[in-house]
């Protein structure tokens, strides 16, 4: 990290009046954090052209043993500080990341405290607790108003199959995987819970993007809709009391009683940022990192060893090789086909997913007898390929130092741990306990069945990617009806916010509008060829999936090559354009090389791109991947042109319903 500078001075110091105003300008003073303390604490957002954005929000915090900070509260101190750095940041969308905020620290009697950030870009607060005792947390008030009815865009925890209504303890348990409701604030639904980041149109062009960072040893944080007009209200697990373990394959746990409390507190501590990004524009947040900004710092130390990279995946194409002459499946031949394909297209790794382990064992130092782990190891080291492994919850959780160091020693680099499905206080240990743990062995950890990001990949860099999306596996089981291509161009504006997602692209079975079908052995994606390839330029992933069978990408060599050879980590990233729901495109540079990604929705569209990005004075040899002109029947059909470019190019690309367009520029 380097700091540029920073500027400090104090407020007051020991105020004893009963009522107290504060006001905190974002560096640009384009955003206004006010806030009140008097009977209770509250906050409010406004634009610098006076406009309401949230409206007066009541917070606090209760202990078990009744003391409520928030209630009657006495500022003792206030101090104010500047903060302009530069966080290194090697394994992002951007090399390096400018963090330059106003920070206002409140201090109240009774050992404990807020933090109030403006950004040019959006607010935060924390609480904070600087006791020495443990304490344990009861709740959290958390109250988000706004001055109208507006439309949303939600994340409703998944419902039933059979569609009966759950409760909240039962929505506890999910995967953090839906798409995106748009409706008024006044129609959501109050007995759904909604998990983060969810989207506030606040009217006028502007956007609030809500979610929570630096989520550590505290449960997180869902929103549902209050009694109360205009209003969303926070909801947090409850400290699990008993479990009970079973589920999908014994690899998972479910709460069968909590406790009357949400956290323990060991001593002083910082606890999770709430966070409102906001933007007058959409495309703005394709590329936001806030998240990462509130992160904690590195705690790995060297992570020069940390490889982010492209992995040949077995698990969505179901191991459906052909033309080979042995039986597909999981087996050693089978994945010695993926090694020697990945090795081929220079693809980093190639991933063991569900099945290498005896089943309903949850003990992953049991490998089934057609699997030689260290065979595929060494097989692939000698072709510049790493292996990584799947593992359930429960298996890595019950032996995780054990199973690190076996499979450490044995040259594998990673694990993609799954079906954590929670994220109270316990489960969210875990994860850092994972984190810390891998990376001890120098080992990589992919988390699936995993509540967003909130910024562990700045503190432990080896944690390189995340679930917690719609991802492209949905098309193996979906009905018809799920619009997956409306998803797409949605989630790079609230998801993706966040950070990372594993959403797993790369499909070369394309439907047109129309011809989708689910087929779990032989799976399809929405939308074009073309499509599939914009989306390794659009969405953030340093650990990417070719998701399709090695077979199918031999036969489709130019679409192969294109996504073999993109970087999966970038120096630069910029937003050309965007509206959530509709269209969304990127550029991105990785050194010297730039790569140009566009979709739409199911709304044919004409692209017009600028090339402005692109160092003046020089020429590029563009090569272009376009929808072809039956792409709207024939999702397969594209173009590849190359032609000459330099940044005074206006770039005009036709995209078909569903489709997109993708370009690279050397």
């Amino acid at each position: 990290m380097k700091q540029l500078f920073l500027l400090s001075f104090i407020l007051g110091f020991f105020f004893t009046t009963s009522a107290k105003e504060y006001t905190l300008q974002s560096p640009d003073n384009q955003l206004t954090l006010s806030i009140s303390v008097e009977k209770d604490i509250r906050y409010s957002v406004s634009s610098a052209n006076q406009q309401t954005l949230i409206a007066p929000s009541t917070i606090g915090m209760q202990l078990s043993d009744g003391t409520n900070w928030g209630t009657n509260t006495k500022v003792k101190r206030s101090n104010l500080i500047t903060r302009n750095e530069v966080i290194s940041t090697p394994v992002h969308f951007a090399s390096e990341v400018k963090n330059h905020y106003r920070e206002l620290t409140l201090e109240f009697r009774g050992d404990w405290g807020l933090r109030f950030r403006a950004y040019n870009d959006g607010v935060a607060y924390r609480f904070f607790y600087t006791g020495k005792k443990p304490v344990q947390v009861k709740g959290e008030e958390l109250a988000m108003r706004f001055p109208g009815d507006y439309y949303t865009f939600t994340p409703y925890v998944a419902n039933r199959s059979d569609g009966k209504k759950e409760s909240f303890e039962q929505q506890f348990h999910n995967s953090f995987e839906n798409t995106y409701v748009h409706t008024r604030l006044s129609d959501l639904n109050p007995d759904k819970l909604i998990f983060l980041p969810i989207l506030i149109d606040a009217g006028n062009g502007t956007k609030i993007c809500f979610t929570e960072a630096d989520l550590e040893s505290y449960p997180g944080l869902y929103l549902n809709k209050s009694n109360e007009p205009a209003t969303l209200q926070g909801v947090l697990p409850a400290y699990p009391a008993t479990t009970q373990d079973g589920g999908h394959n014994n690899l998972q746990t479910r709460v069968t009683q909590r406790e009357n409390y949400i956290a323990r507190v060991g001593g002083a501590r910082e606890f999770p940022w709430r966070t409102a990004i906001i933007t007058t524009a959409d495309k703005d947040l394709a590329v936001n990192d806030m998240t990462l900004r509130l992160a904690s710092p590195n705690r790995v130390g060297d992570i020069s060893w940390i490889k982010p990279g492209k992995v040949a995946w077995d698990w969505w194409n179901d191991w459906n090789l052909y033309g080979v002459d042995f039986q597909a499946g999981i087996n050693n031949a089978s994945y010695k086909y993926y090694i020697d394909f990945a090795s081929k297209k220079g693809i980093e790794y190639v991933i063991l997913d569900e099945g290498w382990a005896v089943n309903l064992q949850a003990d992953l130092l049991q490998v089934v007898p057609e699997i030689d782990i260290r065979e595929l190891v060494d097989y692939a080291r000698e072709r510049n390929v790493d292996i990584i492994l799947w593992a359930g919850y429960r298996a890595f959780d019950r032996d995780m130092e054990n199973v690190c160091r076996h499979y450490a020693a044995m040259g594998v680099k990673g694990f993609k741990i799954d079906f954590m499905d929670r994220d109270d206080q316990a489960m969210v240990d875990f994860i850092y306990r994972a984190a810390e743990t891998t990376a001890r062995y120098k080992m990589l950890a992919d988390f699936h069945g995993m509540y967003k990001p909130t910024g562990i990949q700045l503190t432990y860099p080896n944690v390189i990617n995340f679930e917690g999306v719609f991802g492209l596996e949905q098309m193996k089981w979906s009905p018809e009806s799920v619009d997956m291509v409306g998803y797409d161009v949605t989630v790079p504006f609230i998801r993706m916010v966040a950070g990372p997602m594993d959403y797993t692209q790369g499909a070369m079975k394309n439907a047109a509008r129309g011809m989708f079908r689910p087929i779990h052995s032989d799976p399809m994606s929405q939308g074009t060829r073309c499509r599939q390839l914009a989306l390794y330029v659009i969405y953030n992933s340093p650990l990417n999936m070719l998701c399709d069978s090695p077979s199918e990408y031999l036969s489709e060599p130019a679409s192969t090559d294109f996504i073999a050879n993109i970087p999966v980590v970038w120096d630069e990233s910029k937003a050309i354009n965007g509206a959530v729901g509709e269209f969304v495109t990127l550029a991105r540079r990785n050194g010297k090389q730039w790569y140009l990604g566009g979709i739409t929705n199911w709304n044919q569209r004409q692209a017009e791109v600028k090339l402005d990005f692109l160092s003046p004075g020089r020429e590029y040899t563009m090569t272009l991947y376009k929808d072809g002109v039956n792409a709207a029947k024939k999702g397969t059909d594209h173009v590849i042109e190359q032609r000459i470019v330099n940044s005074t190019t206006l770039l005009q690309v036709p995209m078909a319903p569903g489709g997109g367009f993708a370009a690279s520029f050397e």
